[in-house]
């Protein structure tokens, strides 16, 4: 337990919680993310992996609209200033708590002083963070989601810094639950990513079509909350451009070297690359526990059975049990 803690807090009117000692690759507040904004040029933001920020919250015993932390790659450390419960699901990063090492997937009692550290994935790319009530951030357009892009969101706008604080209540009521090792999910090197056409596949011959969905992509250098930029064959459109429109995310656009990008949380609003289609949510989260090197393929999906599978897998999340800890 660290000692001491009130020492670091300064002024008597600043709000406890968590004291960020190491702020890691990329650390971001994010709620499921802003909606109803892009008529003024802002993005969604939100949890690029939701199934994992879902259960963040869920074992916490929160609304799953609550405020978390999303931490990519690792290397994050946090202060308790609060007693309270905290849960970490997501990428395989190895979690202690004032340095013994914790199971991923379940909650947690920590009191104040306590020091909850991730080290550095070996498997997946996002972890996330959640504490019972979720962190009290300020919504900013209706949002506490971060986007760095836009200065929007979080504490600042920006990723979280040494010594910023992360408020939240006391509070030690939730119930200790964990999900069962089988309902945890696998994260691997190899996805095969089901999209739905656009209304501009046409525009893609019918050979180019073939060979998108029968051609290996792999994840290159450039990826992040954005997009991923991928490599492999080369897909000609028959057009150059279009006139800027709206994006989804999930979109994957094809850009004039041949290289599809697949836009995600925090994409740009407008676009003008022609687009062969687009990546079902489901399928856009576990491409962003994918890194460099990941390899993928596409398979062409309706929009029906898309539907589909996203009411099966909120189904499944709801009717899935969690286990009591205590």
């Amino acid at each position: 337990m660290i000692s001491n803690i009130n020492s670091s807090l300064g002024k008597s009117n600043i709000r406890l919680g968590f004291i960020v000692k190491r702020s890691g690759v990329l650390s971001l507040i994010q709620d499921e993310g802003r909606f109803g904004a892009f008529h003024m040029g802002l993005t969604n933001g939100g949890p690029i992996d939701k199934q994992a920020f879902h259960w963040a919250n869920r074992l916490c015993s929160n609304n799953l609209n609550v405020s978390a932390i999303e931490v990519s790659v690792g290397g994050f450390a946090v202060i308790a200033q609060v007693d309270t419960v905290i849960a970490v699901t997501g990428a395989k990063m190895p979690l202690t708590i004032n340095g013994q090492i914790k199971e991923l997937w379940r909650s947690y009692k920590v009191q104040a002083g306590d020091l909850i550290e991730l080290g550095h994935t070996n498997e997946g790319v996002r972890s996330y963070f959640a504490v019972d009530g979720g962190f009290d951030i300020t919504p900013s357009f209706g949002s506490s989601s971060t986007v760095c892009r836009e200065g929007i969101g979080g504490l600042k706008g920006t990723k979280l810094s040494v010594n910023d604080i992360l408020p939240c209540e006391t509070t030690t009521h939730a119930r200790l639950v964990k999900l069962s090792e089988q309902d945890q999910p696998k994260y691997c090197n190899e996805l095969r990513l089901r999209i739905i056409p656009s209304y501009q596949h046409q525009h893609f011959s019918s050979f180019q079509q073939k060979l998108f969905y029968s051609s290996e992509y792999k994840v290159g250098k450039s990826y992040d909350r954005m997009g991923y930029r991928l490599e492999g064959p080369k897909i000609i459109c028959d057009i150059d451009g279009i006139l800027s429109e709206g994006i989804c995310s999930g979109a994957v656009q094809l850009p004039k070297d041949g290289q599809p990008i697949v836009l995600m949380n925090d994409r740009q609003t407008i676009g003008g690359y022609p687009k062969i289609g687009s990546v079902i949510s489901l399928d856009t989260a576990k491409l962003g526990q994918l890194a460099q090197g990941g390899k993928i393929r596409f398979e062409a999906i309706s929009m029906e059975k898309a539907r589909k599978l996203i009411i099966n897998d909120l189904n499944l999340f709801n009717q899935t049990d969690v286990l009591f800890c205590d």
